[in-house]
């Protein structure tokens, strides 16, 4: 520890806030631009991502703006400020007003900044120097350049962030296997159950496939800061994935609650108020089931693949926002959703369905074991790599 120093973040790295494009200009077509929602700690999220014409700018106004493959960004408002994400792909990509790039000068490794601003001390420095608290919370360049950065020689920042790299690269690769399996479930199912849909199947309701079990309403009063149990709400059920992050907490469990509000990995999750019809599976343990968030439970444990299959279709989900009711805000019936027409397949087309497509699940729930097993290690590590706490033996 004798040779680490430390600085201020704005000493050793560019902070540079996004360009303000116009509302206007936002389009089917042009560059990928970056906005605070498409920021999904660790990474930058592309597939939401929209996009400028910029052809119109003069070439050399936009590209301080530009970001490459490993670049970082730091959102710089509301309720997600502070988070940090990076970008994994390849793509040409502009980061739009309150988002900021931060890149290394020179003599100093960009990965170990990014690991620097990932800690949860960063995260508690951006609460503590919000620059205004009135109807969005904000902070500037300059106050997020103040935060401070113990820095060791270039060779040792290096190691430390390959270590942390490399288990980034893990768990990148099997977020991506992850998408490839989600791709070949849902392309499979459209072939069997829609494309070749056989008229002589039978006219039923989404009801006598599946079970739509509604959550418990949880009490506010029994919420405590570090409880065993986390509460699923319907901010935590995204397309495809669970958002825990800031999730309310309980110790014990209420003798009301109906046993299969106690979640298991495995289990099909779907949002019924708000952005409805987000559909995603378990992938911890210690989690329950609130009011508002749906558990998809098939009658057959054969048809679990068709199950979640057929709630990530866009169509369906389409269908699901569209029976929404509510002005305020959308609410989705789990009842109107259990009467839902459905062509009921013939055991042969389920059975051959679920033969090939069950394994991809469970490789699917595995692998989201598996990240977050690695996630772990990785958070256990960041911070006593990052404060020299755990040192690299260097040759």
């Amino acid at each position: 520890m004798s040779e680490w120093k430390e600085y201020k973040l704005g000493e050793i790295a560019e902070i540079i806030p996004g360009f303000a494009f116009k509302s206007k200009e936002f389009g089917k077509i042009g560059e990928l631009v970056i906005k605070i929602k498409d920021i999904n700690p660790p990474y930058i999220i592309l597939s939401a991502m929209e996009r400028v014409d910029t052809s119109s700018y003069p070439k050399d106004k936009l590209g301080k703006y530009k970001l490459a493959k490993g670049d970082f960004v730091v959102a710089m408002t509301g309720a997600t400020i502070g988070k940090v994400g990076k970008l994994k792909t390849d793509v040409l990509a502009y980061i739009n007003q309150r988002v900021a790039k931060i890149k290394a000068k020179n003599c100093v490794c960009n990965d170990f900044i990014y690991y620097s601003i990932s800690t949860e001390q960063f995260q508690a420095f951006i609460r503590n120097n919000i620059d205004s608290n009135t109807a969005q919370e904000n902070i500037s360049a300059i106050s997020i350049g103040k935060f401070p950065i113990l820095l060791p020689p270039l060779p040792e920042q290096k190691a430390i962030a390959a270590i942390l790299s490399s288990l980034d690269d893990k768990i990148d690769l099997l977020h991506r296997q992850n998408a490839t399996l989600e791709k070949m479930g849902e392309t499979l199912f459209r072939k069997c159950f829609i494309e070749d849909a056989k008229e002589e199947w039978k006219s039923g309701r989404v009801g006598d496939l599946i079970r739509i079990l509604s959550g418990f309403a949880f009490k506010s009063s029994s919420f405590v800061e570090s409880g065993k149990y986390r509460l699923i709400t319907i901010k935590g059920v995204q397309d495809g994935y669970l958002e825990l992050t800031n999730s309310n907490r309980i110790d014990e469990l209420p003798e009301q609650m109906p046993e299969f509000c106690k979640l298991q990995i495995g289990d099909i999750l779907l949002s019924l108020t708000g952005n409805v019809g987000r559909c995603c599976l378990v992938d911890t343990t210690y989690l329950l089931l609130n009011q508002r968030v749906a558990k998809l439970h098939p009658i057959k444990e054969r048809d679990k693949a068709f199950t979640y299959f057929f709630f990530r279709q866009p169509k369906i989900k389409q269908l699901l926002e569209d029976m929404a009711k509510g002005t305020a805000q959308a609410n989705l019936s789990p009842i109107e959703t259990s009467n839902m027409e459905l062509k009921i397949p013939d055991d042969y087309t389920l059975n051959e369905f679920s033969s090939l497509v069950t394994p991809w699940l469970e490789k699917l729930i595995f692998n989201k074991k598996s990240i977050q097993t690695l996630t772990k290690i990785r958070d256990s590590l960041l911070p006593k790599l990052m404060s020299g706490e755990v040192t690299v033996e260097m040759p």
